[in-house]
């Protein structure tokens, strides 16, 4: 009987001895294998997002596209690494340009992805961010009729580009080299822009392989328009649009400041540009070519009969005339859907 006692002693503690040791056994196990198993279920839920996001891009459809309500694809979550490719793929050459009736709400609709006035291309970095000038008094039409043609324009060459329209208040004569220069200024507090394009109002591109960027040398891109059956107006013109990077512009101290009315201004940066010993280049003649919008000589930009006296004393004095003496009083700035409208007070002759 005492024999039978201690054996059945022995069993209880038996028992709870092997209870703690499977206990134990399942703890190890737990630790050695367990966080394999939450990455295998979390890699299993990463791959099904993922399938979900192609199927909402160009796969079957799905039920909830992330991306329901956006006018254009979804951009990735990580910012774009790779530079946009050269040339563009989405170039189309020459295009016929037609000049409709419009609203300015009708191109903002044509153009929602541009904000503040400044475009980015989507899914990669754009090889340079270019600020275009656009001096302007008066001219609504002309500038409605440039927005509508020049925003699908740059974003087919795929630009970082903001447009600048610097509006001259007041009703003295006007100076768009000076207006020119008051964007250069302006437009690098917004952006350290890698290239300047400076641009008249009433001229309209013809062909997108006429690309907005800069080069080594000054660019002049209107090498034809319409109105001189596109043939270059002089040997020496650098006017209409021309583009220059930032340290170009800012080597030929800009513009002069004292061409107030039609005509010379141009010629004088060519001047101050062959002082520093740099060369105009230009893209070819079927391409460089312009639509000028047409219009009449406006009020208060009469022929600056002046401006042969005054082109004569540019090797003098572009030292002390340009950038580093130009004042203006900043009236306001306005960012716009399509553009940043610069409103200066200038003074006058």
């Amino acid at each position: 009987m005492g024999i039978c006692m201690a054996a059945l002693k022995f069993f209880r503690k038996g028992k709870y001895l092997l209870l703690i040791l499977l206990a134990v056994s399942i703890l190890a196990w737990i630790a050695t294998f367990g966080s394999d198993m939450v990455q295998d279920v979390s890699r299993s839920l990463g791959t099904q997002s993922h399938v979900q996001y192609i199927a909402s891009n160009g796969g079957e459809k799905s039920k909830e596209s992330p991306f329901r309500g956006m006018s254009y694809p979804a951009t990735p979550s990580s910012p774009p690494q790779q530079r946009c490719s050269l040339p563009s793929p989405f170039l189309r050459g020459a295009v016929k340009l037609t000049f409709p009736p419009l609203t300015l709400k009708e191109v903002e609709r044509e153009n929602s992805r541009v904000s503040g006035g400044q475009f980015r291309p989507i899914g990669c970095i754009a090889q340079q961010s270019v600020a275009i000038l656009i001096p302007h008094r008066n001219r609504e039409k002309h500038l409605l009729y440039l927005l509508h043609h020049l925003h699908p324009f740059l974003q087919r060459q795929q630009l970082h580009y903001g447009i600048y329209i610097i509006h001259q208040a007041g009703e003295m004569t006007f100076n768009r080299a000076k207006l020119l220069n008051v964007g250069y200024l302006e437009a690098l507090k917004d952006h350290s822009w890698d290239c300047f394009i400076f641009h008249d109002v009433d001229l309209v591109p013809e062909n997108d392989n006429n690309l907005y960027t800069c080069e080594q040398q000054p660019k002049h891109l209107v090498v034809g328009r319409n109105a001189t059956g596109y043939k270059l107006r002089y040997k020496g013109y650098f006017g209409g649009v021309t583009a220059m990077t930032k340290e170009q512009f800012f080597k030929v101290n800009g513009f002069s400041n004292i061409y107030w009315g039609w005509g010379g201004e141009d010629d004088d940066l060519r001047i101050r540009v062959e002082l520093q010993k740099m060369k105009i280049v230009r893209p070819p003649p079927e391409v460089a070519r312009y639509t000028m919008v047409f219009h009449k000589r406006d009020s208060g930009n009469e022929v600056n009969k002046d401006r042969m006296r005054l082109l004569g004393q540019t090797p003098r004095i572009w030292r002390q005339d340009g950038l580093n003496s130009c004042a203006y009083k900043m009236l306001s700035v306005e960012r716009l859907p399509l553009y940043i409208n610069v409103t200066v007070d200038i003074g006058g002759p």
